[in-house]
Order: structure tokens, then sequence, then C-alpha cells
């Protein structure tokens, strides 16, 4: 990059500056002139950018360069470990399991726990591969810039933003509720009604938004010191959730257990798309690479251990649960706190109650972490304005992306209602954790300029045929379809794409860690995934579809004359 210089240590520019080329330096947004000239040539850049795809070196080095400092790499397989257990062990567990228990899977929500454990554990393997391979703070961005292109990357960018941002949003929420039921047997009583606003966003929540602004101002601070505070409160969570699953098998009776599928298998994998949402977080984890001292060992070890764990315990959780009552007596809104009250153990709510609020607040530290990291390499792209890519000298962290996320996030906690935002991350998450399984088999069979082109067409017959069956599959369940014929012509199809992939000649080999089985498992994953989707219902498709619009309209009014500039700089100041 002819304009990036390095910049001397007597000129080195403050990092509290404001200036707008701080956040537009790109040429088409120098003037209003320069701006509506770009607008007209808007399809031919698009034509230029769509499939236009970034390199591991580009994103390992040249973007880096943006931050102007580097971050610190401090974080070890051990930190991981525990990173990965305080973002995913939140809310979730203690929220969901009784609300599914009770509605939708009954005691077979052990299994539906199993089912997305096992979706989240392919999905998992998946990432390890790109992280080890590309340890950058951009996580999926990066990986999907490498292999499907800008376009595919910047919608997936919007919404993993969007995840994170609701996401974050939520567990203040949450942390919110829980806090206010230890005081009084009211989730409310912390929040302030305003009559004069729409249902749903009417419960001013001022706590969540100082929960936010707390977690966020530690994660600012030090990564190093954010992972310790981290491990310290997820020790005492692991401790409180030895003791569920402990005593809750020794108040355990069989009985319970019957009928084991009370809503038949449909409400076992309608629970599963839900209960989806306790295995999140991983990927925040992931963004961390850039900070790893040996990624190619710390990440695969990590994420796959940590999470090979937490599927373990959950379905353990999920079972006590079960076992010490009866699914049409669980208490949907705190299940685990009252289910110690109806057999006696009244102080062992609260108990229940506290690890809920830690692994909320750990969530929402590790969460804080990942999402300032991938806004950080979203900007580096100048997808967003770079100046959120800015990274403090001192505490080597992106306090400015970091802030962005932190305000956004608690204007939305401040006003939206948790049943609001919770039907908005799921589908985000499916669909990012698919595109991820499609981009490896891109990356294991497709080099540009080496694949020869019979090899491509081939290939892409199979990855679309393996696609298409997916979504067969999960649109012939939610039709209600249950005859053998269509899952069978389904599943051939599914398994024939696959095979297909197997006999063609893999383009790249994994120089560090690499998935096994391919391309079996990241197949596996795309069809799990897509089904899980398709369990979530037409609602949270139609705000996905809209939520994606408005991002499109952004892309193309601001990120695609941005990226085109950036990518074409050489030749536009020559």
């Amino acid at each position: 990059m002819a304009e990036e210089k390095p910049i001397s240590s007597t000129t080195k520019r403050s990092y509290w500056r404001w200036s707008k080329t701080d956040f537009f330096p790109e040429t088409s947004f120098q003037t209003l002139s320069s701006y509506k000239t770009a607008l007209s040539q808007t399809c031919p850049r698009l034509s230029d950018r769509l499939l236009a795809r970034s390199s591991s070196t580009d994103e390992l080095v040249t973007l880096q360069k943006v931050s102007e400092n580097p971050m610190q790499k401090c974080l070890t397989w051990w930190d991981l470990i525990w990173l990965s257990f305080g973002s995913v062990v939140g809310s979730g567990i203690f929220v969901i399991t009784g609300q599914e228990a009770h509605n939708n899977a009954g005691p077979a929500i052990v299994l539906s726990y199993a089912i997305s454990g096992l979706s989240a554990l392919l999905s998992v393997f998946c990432y390890t591969e790109f992280a080890a391979e590309i340890p950058v703070a951009g996580g999926s961005f990066s990986y999907l810039r490498v292999e499907l292109g800008d376009f595919v990357a910047f919608i997936a960018a919007g919404n993993i933003l969007l995840e994170a941002l609701v996401g974050a949003a939520g567990l203040g929420r949450s942390w919110s509720s829980y806090f206010a039921s230890m005081i009084k047997n009211d989730s409310d009583f912390l929040r302030i009604k305003v009559d004069s606003l729409p249902v749903g966003f009417n419960l001013l929540d001022p706590l969540a938004v100082v929960v936010l602004l707390v977690a966020n101002g530690i994660a600012m601070s030090g990564t190093k010191r954010t992972s310790w505070l981290n491990w310290i409160a997820s020790l005492v969570s692991g401790a409180v959730i030895v003791f569920v699953i402990v005593f809750g098998f020794i108040h355990a009776k069989t009985s319970n257990l019957e009928p084991f599928f009370p809503y038949g298998v449909e409400g076992v994998f309608r629970a599963a798309a839900v209960v989806y949402w306790s295995y999140t977080g991983f990927d925040m984890v992931a963004n961390m690479a850039e900070e790893t001292k040996k990624p190619s060992r710390d990440i695969p070890i990590g994420l796959v251990g940590s999470m090979s764990g937490i599927t373990v315990v959950y379905c353990l959780m999920a079972l006590a649960l079960t076992m010490m009552v009866k699914y049409t007596e669980i208490d949907v809104n705190a299940a685990y706190s009252v289910v110690f009250e109806q057999i006696g153990m009244n102080w062992a709510k609260y108990l229940v109650s506290i690890c809920a609020l830690k692994g909320m607040t750990t969530s929402l530290l590790v969460g804080s972490l990942g999402q300032a990291r991938y806004t950080t390499q979203i900007a580096r792209a100048h997808m967003i304005p770079p100046f959120f890519a800015l990274i403090h000298p001192k505490t080597g962290t992106p306090v400015y992306a970091t802030l962005l996320v932190t305000l956004i996030s608690a204007i939305v906690a401040l006003f939206s209602s948790l049943d609001v935002l919770s039907s908005v991350l799921s589908f985000s998450t499916l669909f990012i954790f698919m595109l991820i399984a499609v981009a490896l088999l891109v990356r294991r069979y497709y080099v540009k300029d080496v694949t020869p082109k019979n090899d491509l067409v081939k290939f892409l017959m199979c990855l679309f045929i393996t696609i298409g069956s997916s979504i067969g599959v999960s649109a012939l369940w939610n039709s209600n379809e249950r005859g053998w014929l269509g899952y069978t012509a389904a599943g051939l199809l599914w398994f024939f794409g696959t095979l297909g992939m197997a006999f063609l000649s893999k383009q790249r080999v994994p120089k560090v860690w690499g998935v096994p089985l391919v391309p079996w498992l990241p197949s596996l994953s795309i069809v799990m995934n897509l089904f899980l989707i398709g369990s979530l219902g037409l609602t949270a498709i139609l705000r996905f579809i809209i939520c994606s619009a408005v991002m499109i309209v952004y892309y193309l009014l601001v990120g695609l004359h941005a990226t085109y500039d950036v990518a074409h700089q050489n030749e536009l100041s020559a």
C-alpha cells in the first residue's frame, strides 16, 4: 500500500483524534462531487467487488497496518478454554432449558441439547481450521472474505454485528431480570414503564445499561486482565454447576421422564433450534486469534476441548432438571431456582441465581472482547470507517470499536424486551455457521488460477446439490411432511453430492491443523444448520431478510465505494 508509510515516533499522531479523514479517508468521500461520481459508478464497482476475494496475506499483514498499533499476544490454550466457557455458559442454560422442556420437548430436552451440541461442535471444527491458519481479529468475517468474497463477507459481517449487539443487549436485560427477581419476585421490578412507547419497547432498563458499560469498560482496560477475571468467575460458576448436577441426580425420580417424547420428535427439533443459543459465543473466542501466542496449537485445543465439555455439561444439567420435577411443573422463567424450592432447598435458589448472574457477566466480558475485535477487522477493510480499527498504544485493545458496540447495545438494551431480541439472534448465528462450512469446502477444493476449470464446475455442482438437498430436508420437515419418500430422495441427493466432492482432488492441504473427514463433516454442518434455521419459523426468516436488505442499502451507498477505493488506491493515485 503506497500511501501507508511508517510514521516516525516524533510525528506519530495522537490516538484521540476525530477528523473527517479519520472516518472517511477514501477518495469517493472527499467531496460531495466525488461522492456523486462514485454513486454513478455503482454498477461497474459492484461488478468489480461482488466476487472479489481477499488473501491470507492481506488479512494478516496489510489490514493490520490500518490499526497503527499491534494487539498484544498474551493468550494461551488455557485462557481460550476458560474464555470459551465464560462466553458460552451464560444465561441460556438457565433461562431457556425450562422454557423449552415445558413447552416443546419435555424430558427429551436432553436430546435437543445433544443435537444442538453436535451441530455447534461441527461448526467449531470449521472455525478452528480457519483460525489456526488465518489468526486475525476478524474471525468469520476474514474467513468468508478470503474464500467467498467481499459481498458475502459483508452480509455475514452485518449479521454478526447484529448478533453481537442483540446478544449483548439480551444479556444485559437478562442480568437485570435475574437481579430484580432476587430482590423481589418481579423481573420488571427495576424497570421504568413508559406508557407512550409501544409494547415490547416501553420498559426502560437503566440497570442493563450500567452492566454493559461496566463489562465493556473492563474489556477496554486489557485483554489479559479480562481473561483473569473471567477465569476466577468461571471457577465459581463451575462449582455451582457441579452442585446443580450432583444434587439434581440425588433428588431425581425416573418416573418424571415419562412420557419421554410428550410433544413428539417435532418438539425435540423445535427446542434444538432454540437451545442452540446456549452454545453461541465460541465464535467470539475465535476472534481472539490475533492475541493468541501459538494459534496453530492453542485454538484447536481451546475451542474443541471447551465445546466438547460444555455439551456434556448441558446435557447433564437438562437431564437433572427433568428428573427432579415433572416437565409440566417446570417454571418457564427461572426453572433451576424454582425447582430447588419445590424439593425443599430454598437456599439453593439464591446460589443458582448468583451462578446465572455470573454466567451472564462473563458472557458480557468475553462477548465485548470478541465483538470489538470483529468490528476492528471490518473497519480495517473499510466496510465501516477505519477510525474504529485503531488500537490503543498502551492497552493494546480497540477502544473505539469497543465504545461503538457498547453504546449501540446499551441503547438497544434500554428499550427492547427479551422476546423481541431473542427472535433475531438465532437465525444470524446459524446462517454464519453454515457459511463457514461452505467456505471451508471452497478453501479445500478451489484455489484461484490453480484449480482446473472442469474440477471447479464439478465442485460447484456437488456443492449446490448438497446445499439444495439440505434446504429440501428443512422444507419437508417444516411442511409437516412425514412420508419417507421425500426424505429418502433429499438424503440421497445430499449423500451423492458430498460423495462427489470426496472423489475430487483437494487443491489445498492445511498447513497446521485441519478438519478431519472433509467433505463429510462440513457437509453435515451445512445440513444441520439449515435444518435448525428452518425450525425457527417464517417470522425469523422475514426479520433476517429485512435486516439484510437494510445492510445491502448501506453497502451500496457506503461500503462498496470505500472498499473499491482501497482495492484500487494504487491505480487511483497514479
